[in-house]
């Protein structure tokens, strides 16, 4: 765990490094919840395997104890503050859970990712799905994937508009805001939160070509779709 000093207060960054790094994806979490949240974990344990360094940071508000999340603008500074401490050399991803992945959809261009990750995008408040943040998803400017389970009350896989070819969406059978599923439910949990690393880690494969110009380790079929 790395501390960092930002215009908003210290921020911690866990990394798990890649043996051989491909790519580096940078998380955030979300309003409701730390680093710790299964996805987040999840994708730290996985990936760096497959050659993607997996770095979770927690905002300052989280650091300092306090329950209740910064305004945005203040997340965005926070965020963009680590990005440039850590000083990260070649492709970034920048991703996040729920509040992390609106962070990072507002700030992708800015701090210089080639991809933007955005798990359990909260599209609207639980409720009101007049009040759409959809703009902020399709602003990110980078190739994006969200990944969305079918139970988010913040906006499931259906309320998704169509959108522009560089945004892919993926689906998490059962799946609520927290990418948790019900005991009755057909899937587990650990099937959910593979779903989701398969999901990234296909995508991630992607974006970074080999020496040869080709694709590392070419995905086939997607099985969230």
């Amino acid at each position: 765990m790395r501390s960092i000093e930002t215009p908003e207060g210290e921020a911690r960054a866990v990394v798990s490094p890649a043996d051989r790094e491909r790519l580096t994806l940078v998380l955030g979490h979300g309003a409701g919840g730390g680093i710790e949240a299964p996805d987040l974990v999840a994708l730290a344990h996985a990936l760096p395997t497959q050659g993607v360094t997996v770095i979770r940071v927690e905002q300052p508000w989280r650091v300092a104890g306090r329950r209740v999340a910064t305004r945005p603008a203040a997340l965005d500074v926070a965020w963009s503050a680590v990005l440039a401490e850590l000083a990260l050399a070649g492709p970034v991803v920048a991703g996040g859970r729920s509040a992390g992945a609106r962070v990072a959809c507002r700030t992708a261009v800015s701090v210089g990712a080639m991809g933007c990750l955005a798990l359990a995008f909260p599209l609207h408040p639980p409720g009101r799905p007049e009040t759409s943040r959809i703009g902020e998803l399709t602003a990110a400017g980078v190739p994006t994937l969200v990944v969305q389970g079918d139970r988010d009350s913040f906006g499931g896989l259906p309320e998704f508009p169509e959108l522009a070819a560089g945004i892919v969406v993926r689906r998490v059978p059962f799946a609520d805001h927290s990418m948790r599923v019900a005991k009755s439910a057909p899937v587990t949990q650990r099937e959910a939160l593979s779903l989701v690393v398969d999901a990234v880690s296909r995508w991630c494969r992607t974006l970074v070509p080999t020496r040869a110009g080709r694709v590392f380790d070419a995905p086939t079929a997607d099985p969230t779709r």
